[in-house]
């Protein structure tokens, strides 16, 4: 039998592919632990760009504890005493900030009045969402790293070989700005500005770095002990050399700078990390998700909407590949979440690690108890009017009488999210239509079939002759899915729908007041025979449509 260990080296999976990376760097290298890192910068609320960061990274870490022994760490480091360059559009009274602009975002007053700054409030916001993942790392703050002496070292690398680090800077600007272009960005003695200016003098014995202000004022300063910090790109490359990172990913907006990180990171003395490039997130219209303009979907977005896992899974869905983000693929990560549990079950060590639940548990995985389809709920909710999940509980243990709250917790939290769902996405949509002369005729055949037994047995026997099958009818189970569905799909056969995906689109459109919807056995199965009888009878009346 297979081992996860001996399956994990041979997975093409993309987290044992990294991990496998690593592990010969780490062979090499002979370090006794590898460092995984996440760069955030909180100019913004956190963003669900940087978890995606910080779950991914962490299913490598996952995948590189399967295939060794050796120990791992993951930091997230902050760059908070970035100097805050434009107000946020999406933070309470944003004019109130404007008079702080240039200063570190810790000491930025904090918009949200819950913490000692701006940058203090994201940082908090951060570690919330990560902690509710579970995710274990370090945190480290670019603030207390650079005032603690931590960086000390290779900032006066930096002034040594100042020239050098300048050099590979300097090919990647535009002429204009090379002129007033600096690695070093000096905190004013007197305002505490972070300032973007050109170095008079760069004194590598002293550590010191000399600069004007805006008023011509001429200023020295020490490198060390937060004084000064490191332009974005360098201080990428300086925090890989001073932190010894193996491995850290990121986005494919920073993947042309991936040299100019690299070599800064060699000159001041550090061996580069392994890197994984990931395409970005986009919103609805294919634009660009941004945690500055708040378009997208945030973490707490989502949550209110479904489950920690779901999201999990769909940041493991294809890195690669720019995917849109929005409240429409919250149904299908869910339902395709507990699809990939039920079968994580049932699976040997190498489907196991191939699957994408065992990069979200491990190989604890737990067990689905969603015995219903979270798109069903939705249409439940929809057609049930129902106002909490309470209300679908009366359905749900009609047609699973095993089921309740406590022991199907997943299912229990997704009936709440389906209800929140449905009211805030899919009722201000809905638009419903009269049925169609032929659909009209088919609808009204489905309600005799639903009403009978020879009746239903009748139009499965109509639609195997029209097909030239002969096979022995289904056994009459009005609680069976199959059954149900074999009902629905005769009928559409039996009333001449090609292809036949339009009788679905008349039953979803009519009914559901939607373009897509469940498979309709099971819906009449969870629903009701009688209640899906009259809400048939109510689409073919026409009041679902005027109503």
């Amino acid at each position: 039998m297979t081992s996860l260990r001996e399956a994990g080296m041979t997975s093409k999976a993309w987290p044992f592919e990294e991990a496998r990376r690593l592990l010969k760097r780490v062979e090499t290298s002979g370090k006794d632990h590898v460092l995984f890192e996440t760069g955030y910068g909180p100019s913004g609320l956190p963003h669900i760009g940087t978890f995606g960061e910080v779950s991914r990274t962490t299913m490598i870490r996952r995948a590189f504890e399967v295939i060794s022994d050796i120990p791992t760490r993951l930091i997230c480091f902050s760059d908070d005493l970035d100097g805050m360059r434009k107000v946020p559009g999406n933070v309470p009274n944003p004019e109130q900030l404007q008079p702080y602009l240039q200063l570190p975002l810790t000491k930025v007053p904090d918009p949200f009045g819950t913490h000692e700054s701006f940058g203090h409030h994201n940082n908090a916001m951060l570690r919330r969402f990560l902690d509710t993942f579970g995710f274990e790392y370090e945190f480290i703050s670019g603030k207390e790293y650079y005032e603690s002496g931590a960086f000390d070292e290779v900032l006066l690398r930096a002034a040594e070989r100042y020239d050098d680090v300048m050099a590979v800077m300097l090919k990647s600007l535009r002429d204009e700005r090379r002129e007033t272009y600096s690695i070093f960005l000096p905190m004013h003695p007197e305002t505490g500005r972070v300032m973007y200016v050109p170095m008079k003098h760069v004194d590598a014995k002293e550590g010191t770095v000399t600069f004007d202000d805006e008023d011509g004022r001429e200023w020295t300063v020490p490198v060390t002990g937060g004084n000064v910090k490191l332009q974005w790109k360098p201080d990428f490359g300086a925090r890989w050399a001073s932190l010894g990172v193996d491995f850290e990913m990121y986005g494919k907006d920073h993947s042309t700078n991936t040299p100019i990180y690299d070599r800064i990171c060699e000159i001041l003395g550090g061996t580069k990390p392994e890197h994984f490039t990931y395409e970005l997130f986009l919103d609805d219209q294919g634009r660009k998700i941004s945690k500055t303009s708040g378009n997208g979907v945030s973490i707490d977005e989502w949550l209110t909407y479904a489950s920690t896992e779901s999201l999990s899974y769909f940041m493991y869905l294809k890195p690669k590949t720019a995917k849109r983000m929005h409240f429409d693929v919250i149904p299908k990560a869910v339902d395709e979440y507990h699809q990939q549990l039920r079968a994580f079950q049932t699976q040997d060590a190498p489907q196991k690690v191939n699957n994408p639940v065992f990069h979200i548990h491990g190989e604890d995985a737990p067990q689905s108890t969603m015995v219903v389809p979270f798109a069903m709920l939705l249409n439940l909710a929809s057609v049930s009017q129902a106002q909490d999940k309470d209300k679908l509980w009366g359905f749900i243990q009609r047609y699973a009488p095993d089921a309740s709250p406590e022991a199907n917790p997943d299912l229990d939290a997704a009936a709440g999210h389906a209800v929140r769902y449905y009211k805030d996405f899919v009722e201000p949509h809905k638009e419903f239509r009269l049925p169609t002369e032929q659909e009209r005729s088919a609808l009204e055949h489905l309600v005799r079939a639903l009403k009978s037994e020879d009746e239903a047995l009748a139009v499965i026997a109509e639609k195997n002759a029209k097909e030239g099958k002969d096979q022995p009818l289904p056994t009459v189970d009005w609680q069976d899915d199959e059954f149900l569905q074999s009902i629905v799909f005769a009928v559409g056969k039996v009333h001449g729908f090609d292809p036949l995906r339009a009788w679905f689109s008349c039953l979803y459109e009519v009914l559901l007041g939607a373009k897509q919807g469940p498979r309709f056995g099971g819906f009449i199965a969870l629903y009701g025979i009688e209640e899906s009888i009259a809400l048939i009878e109510k689409g073919l009346r026409g009041e679902l449509a005027t109503g």
